[in-house]
């Protein structure tokens, strides 16, 4: 089942797209608030999203940037701006197409199926995303972001990082750390575990993440 997100603040507008996409077999949420819509965006892993531009505090070409930063799933925008430079302005920052209100139900979901088909009958769905506090760790990439800035890691450094935030805030034991890299075939023991936390730790100050990965004196290392 593909999953759309609704990035809609007229309530009566994304409750009708909620019910019609469900009917029609999707996976449908809405938006409620709009402060976070990357943070949504993450924590719902969507096939497609569905973006207005007139929103409150940012427009939909803001967020539309925020999340090409980190996905290349379709976008399609809906907006009463029927302007030819508003159509081009959304094309050159990552939509992938246009729909002018009020539209007809019917072309709405023509132009999703089409976008879907194109976007994924070729390809497994979207890049997998772990977001905390801000940071987000792009598992496809191997990048982790923060604040519009990233950096690569390593596989190992990748691996350390995931499990790190799956269990966050609580400690993991540099014990199941090593037994997860030996799970991957890595040669890993005391000293090399070191040397992969002190390598990440550096990255992350490069982030301005210096206080973000911490020791745990004698167990392990959480994220703070």
């Amino acid at each position: 089942m593909y999953k759309i997100l609704i990035v809609e603040d007229d309530a009566t507008i994304a409750g009708i797209l909620e019910q019609t996409l469900s009917k029609w077999g999707y996976e449908a949420h809405a938006v409620k608030t709009f402060d976070h819509v990357l943070e949504d965006f993450i924590n719902t892993s969507p096939h497609m999203i569905l973006m207005d531009i007139t929103l409150p505090n940012f427009d939909g070409y803001y967020w539309c940037q925020k999340i090409r930063e980190h996905s290349t799933l379709p976008i399609l925008f809906m907006s009463s701006k029927d302007s030819n430079m508003d159509i081009i302005m959304a094309i050159n920052l990552g939509a992938d197409d246009y729909i002018v209100k009020p539209f007809d139900l019917n072309v709405l979901l023509a132009k999703i199926t089409a976008l879907l088909r194109r976007s994924y009958a070729y390809q497994e769905v979207q890049t997998t995303l772990v977001e905390y506090d801000g940071v987000v760790l792009n598992l496809e990439q191997a990048t982790i972001s923060y604040e519009s800035n990233s950096v690569e890691l390593t596989k190992n450094e990748l691996r350390i990082v995931k499990l790190l935030l799956e269990k966050a805030p609580n400690v993991v034991l540099r014990a199941d750390i090593m037994r997860l890299l030996w799970d991957h075939e890595s040669f890993v023991d005391d000293n090399t575990l070191t040397v992969n936390i002190n390598r990440l730790r550096k990255k992350l100050e490069a982030l301005s993440l210096k206080d973000f990965l911490q020791t745990k004196k004698g167990l392990g290392y959480f994220i703070k």
